[in-house]
């Protein structure tokens, strides 16, 4: 690939591209920029900055201030005012999703494996079955028959833990279990997951990112485009990441194109982290004033950011 060319042209396009979206989902867009920006520089920001941070990327400011609106009503978000001002902040139970998708997110894919299986059998009878089978697709679980679910890599501890957070400690009946040979765990993996349309989106996320990464000019980009650059490659890889199950390289085809998406995703966000920080910096602020620096786990993402 052509690495002479400026980033620039590729960046408009990128955000052309989020622009284009219908519907453009701005409440999910918003929960990107507090997850991975806002969150580790103390979780809380005014209203007014939010709508400045949000303005690149189309986002009116009625638009923002319906989406946390309601964002406030679903128990994400907490507001608080001071006058004509208001400042919004993570409510405790999106601090802890929050940390969850986060630790999943910026990890680096499992190594190895152990070779035992969570399993969750669903209790009959919920009429809200639909929400939790969405959660736990969520979680990285996959479905192997409709009321049995499989997890590679979770303890029953921490799925019973994730589940009581999110209202389903009652699902269903947790259990370990290994598979009978290679072929079986193989076979799981078959009937739980649909790798290839896994693979279909992370290669259009590679193709979709892969111009930017390669730039010349990338570490030299305006605090505002790096901070562009940064949500949507975030925005982009999370909705993918969150749905893999994150499998080891046991269970998976060889050359797995996730290894390849994280490690694009790493780079650039590597690249762009400083500046796009320099951006919150000047336009993000608190009731309290400006925001505060990004703590250590900023810097442990993707492996160690300063490289």
């Amino acid at each position: 690939m052509d690495s002479t060319h400026d980033a620039q042209p590729a960046i408009e396009a990128l955000r052309r591209r989020f622009r284009a979206q219908r519907p453009l989902r701005s409440g999910s867009l918003l929960m990107t920029i507090f997850g991975d920006a806002i969150a580790p520089r103390g979780g809380r920001i005014t209203l007014g900055s939010l709508i400045r941070l949000a303005e690149p990327f189309g986002l009116a400011e009625r638009l923002v201030r319906t989406a946390v609106a309601r964002l406030a009503a679903a128990d994400w978000l907490l507001s608080v005012r001071a006058g004509r001002h208001s400042e919004y902040r993570l409510t405790e139970t999106g601090r802890a999703v929050f940390a969850e998708a986060t630790a999943r997110i910026y990890a680096p894919n499992p190594s190895a494996w152990h070779g035992r299986w969570t399993l969750l059998a669903l209790a009959a009878g919920r009429a809200d079955r639909s929400g939790l089978r969405a959660a736990l697709r969520w979680l990285g679980f996959g479905q192997i028959t409709p009321g049995l679910y499989a997890h590679p890599a979770l303890t029953c501890a921490q799925a019973r833990a994730w589940l009581a957070l999110r209202g389903w400690a009652d699902a269903g009946w947790l259990f370990e279990s290994r598979g009978e040979s290679a072929q079986a765990d193989r076979r799981c993996v078959s009937l739980a997951w649909d790798l290839e349309q896994i693979a279909r989106r992370y290669r259009k996320f590679r193709d979709t990112f892969a111009p930017i990464a390669a730039a010349r000019d990338l570490r030299a980009l305006r605090p505002q485009s790096a901070f562009v650059v940064r949500t949507l490659l975030i925005h982009d890889y999370r909705k993918i990441h969150l749905r893999d199950p994150l499998l080891p390289p046991a269970l998976l085809p060889e050359s797995w194109i996730g290894v390849e998406a994280y490690a694009l995703c790493a780079g650039l966000y590597t690249a762009v982290f400083t500046a796009a920080e320099q951006h919150l910096s000047e336009y993000g602020a608190t009731l309290r004033g400006p925001l505060p620096p990004a703590g250590p786990e900023s810097q442990a993402r993707f492996g160690g950011l300063i490289r």
